[in-house]
């Protein structure tokens, strides 16, 4: 477990209740699934607590990390089922981020693209991953044009990032039934619309056009009920954002689903080169024949330790 920066604080804490449950219309014989539910500890985030259940429950589990540093569990069932339930519990601290203020007046952008074919440090090696184009991110010139419309000669590297955020915003509209996981960024982008998954996997095409490394960050986002409603029992989402590669500051998280800078509302899963990377759940059954999915997500607010 990786503890927050001594002296940062805590700004929010979390409980995150993350449940699948599949359907089939007939009986699986056997059931191996790969699972990325356990939240990632890292500067800005601390995992307190968290356990994985299974109805019917595995006859093997087995914990791992991935080549992303990302927490895994591979599971097998062998018991005869005609449905499975996943259930993942978990409860994270959020520290502080980077602010507005931070933010501003970075490297210009042609700086940042140079360093990375320049530069041998052990962070901008680990960046240079999330440079190249990946299964679901492919590099277009459509992407780059859309790009340097924000990036333009000198600019600030973060400035432009954050006006590239506000554009994907204002110029496409949240559908969700306009896309699924294999339409290809083409379609999104001659079509203008998606859900936060294209935006995501979007803006990193347009980053990685231009020379600049983003990685795709998968995990929750805390939605708030109208005014005088009580918060609904797997109400909230999973959710997918952006976060980009800056010499200065490290790794910052951008968010054009809902044009922001990341602060201390999104809980992360984990990070990849795009959603093939973190899927919270894939795997392979034998038998079972068509299947009816059903996820629900609640995030829950927790009071700080020690009323902080």
């Amino acid at each position: 477990m990786i503890d927050l920066p001594a002296g940062a604080g805590v700004c929010a804490r979390y409980r995150v209740v993350h449940e699948t449950r599949n359907r089939y219309q007939s009986t699986v014989t056997l059931s191996q699934q790969y699972l990325h539910l356990t939240p990632r500890s890292f500067v800005h985030q601390q995992t307190e607590s968290h356990l994985i259940w299974l109805d019917p429950g595995s006859s093997e589990a087995r914990d791992g990390i991935d080549y992303f540093g990302n927490c895994t569990r591979h599971v097998a069932l062998t018991v005869p089922h005609d449905s499975l339930l996943v259930h993942a519990e978990s409860t994270v601290a959020l520290g502080p981020r980077h602010s507005l203020a931070q933010i501003a007046g970075t490297l210009p952008w042609e700086s940042v693209r140079d360093m990375m074919g320049r530069e041998k440090s052990p962070a901008t090696l680990e960046a240079c991953r999330y440079l190249y184009a990946s299964p679901h991110v492919h590099w277009l010139p459509e992407l780059e044009a859309y790009a340097r419309h924000s990036f333009t000669p000198g600019r600030s590297q973060l400035d432009a990032t954050l006006e590239l955020t506000e554009r994907i915003f204002d110029d496409f509209d949240f559908d969700g039934s306009a896309t699924d996981i294999s339409t290809p960024l083409e379609q999104v982008l001659r079509g203008r619309r998606g859900v936060c998954q294209d935006f995501a996997q979007l803006m990193i095409g347009c980053l990685r056009s231009i020379g600049l490394p983003a990685r795709y960050v998968s995990g929750y986002i805390l939605t708030h009920p109208p005014e005088g409603k009580p918060r609904l029992i797997g109400a909230d989402a999973s959710h997918a954002w952006v976060s980009v590669f800056c010499p200065t500051l490290g790794w910052v998280d951008f968010d054009p689903t809902n044009r922001c800078l990341v602060q201390h509302e999104h809980i992360t899963l984990g990070w990849g080169r795009d959603f093939s990377d973190v899927t919270p759940m894939r795997g392979i059954v034998l038998g079972g024949g068509g299947q009816e999915l059903d996820v629900q997500v609640t995030v829950t607010p927790l009071p700080l330790v020690g009323g902080a």
